[in-house]
């Protein structure tokens, strides 16, 4: 009988960033980092013989968590890969319920007849997944395997292993980020002794004790996801004026030094030259804020700089703002920079926090600036 400890990957960007990341190539999060250390400890007094995971980077991560602490090789498989979520790959959540919300509701539903341009179908998710899986546990016979995978890929593995019918799959629950299931496999044919466990990690480091989608009915969760347009600056140039003149008077405490005109032409100036400049962020149909993303400066240095992050005050303190970052990373990645950059007042303690919360880090002061700032700087890159 070979045992298999079948695991979610740690918490990755899309899951903070609420964008989709299918086989898009994410990194692991702060708190993923964290969730990693309690899978690590929660695994240190259990035998394994072997360990196996996606060849994606979020999974191979999370693995280290088993193969490093007990000095065995990885072995990497693109059969445990997500389902290819083809057109939808890296678009935020809240533009796919826009602009396909029949599809997504399909998706959530683990209905056989969700098909996107280029992805997978249910049907084929699971055929590749349980024939994986069942190929290692044949490798391994007599022995104990760990198992690094992906949310949608386990939820379609797990039912096919339990003979659920495709549209069945939603009766499995969604799994937390680094939850385990452990499978039995002999014979030919599969145990299911228990499933999606997360016990090792408390509610601060549990990715689902923070969310809702996963409860929800149609998993639309439509209040927490925000899209994106290229903002239109003849027509909305106004609305990017009163964001900064906001932002000014919210960190300075008055309009002193504040170079409205000067901002403005700045931003007029580097939507002219890319669409991917300068973002309107939307929460449904309402405008919700600002991405101004300096594009001249990252084609000619390699690293991505930020001029602006914004949130009207309706929309802050209730976790959205982590979700501009998720567009700056998507833009600046898909350019092939490794570094995010950007200024912060050093006495902006609510934003200093917020930055350093998710891997900013201090690396000097910027020059030429009408008031003293801080430059921070976030890496981004994919490691090998």
């Amino acid at each position: 009988m070979t045992r298999i400890y079948l695991i979610r990957h740690a918490e990755a960007e899309g899951n903070l960033y609420r964008r989709v990341q299918g086989q898009y190539n994410s990194l692991v999060t702060e708190r993923g980092l964290e969730q990693i250390k309690a899978l690590e400890e929660r695994f240190r007094d259990v035998p394994i013989d072997a360990v196996y995971s996606s060849d994606l980077y979020r999974t191979k991560k999370t693995a280290s968590a088993v193969y490093l602490s007990h000095g065995l090789p990885l072995h990497t498989d693109p059969g445990l890969r997500e389902v290819a979520m083809g057109a939808w790959e890296d678009r935020p959540w809240g533009l796919v319920g826009r602009e396909d919300r029949q599809e997504l509701i399909y998706f959530n539903a683990n209905d056989p007849r969700w098909h996107i341009p280029g992805g997978e179908t249910f049907p084929i998710l699971r055929e590749r997944l349980v024939s994986t899986l069942e190929k290692i546990a044949r490798a391994h016979d007599g022995q104990t395997v760990a198992v690094a995978s992906h949310g949608m890929a386990i939820r379609n593995a797990l039912a096919g292993i339990m003979g659920l019918p495709v549209e069945e799959g939603k009766q499995v629950a969604h799994c937390d980020n680094t939850g385990v299931s452990l499978l039995e496999f002999e014979d030919g044919k599969w145990n299911v002794v228990y499933l999606n466990d997360n016990s090792h990690l408390h509610d601060s480091l549990s990715t689902f004790a923070g969310q809702k989608w996963w409860k929800a009915g149609s998993g639309l969760w439509d209040d927490a996801n925000l899209w994106y347009r290229p903002l239109d600056m003849k027509k909305d140039g106004q609305f990017y004026y009163d964001c900064r003149r906001d932002a000014w008077e919210v960190i300075h405490g008055s309009m002193v030094s504040f170079d409205g005109e000067g901002f403005l032409r700045n931003a007029e100036a580097q939507a002219a030259y890319s669409e991917k400049a300068v973002w309107q962020v939307m929460l449904g149909d309402r405008p919700a804020g600002v991405v101004q993303l300096d594009i001249p400066t990252a084609e000619r240095e390699g690293y991505g700089p930020i001029p602006f992050l914004y949130l009207l005050p309706e929309f802050r303190r209730q976790g959205l703002g982590v979700q501009l970052i998720g567009q700056a990373v998507s833009v600046f990645r898909h350019m092939g920079c490794s570094k995010l950059r950007l200024r912060c007042a050093p006495d902006n303690e609510v934003a200093q926090r917020f930055y350093a919360r998710y891997g900013f880090t201090k690396i000097g002061e910027a020059e030429g600036s009408r008031v003293p700032l801080d430059l921070l700087e976030k890496d981004i890159g994919i490691e090998e």
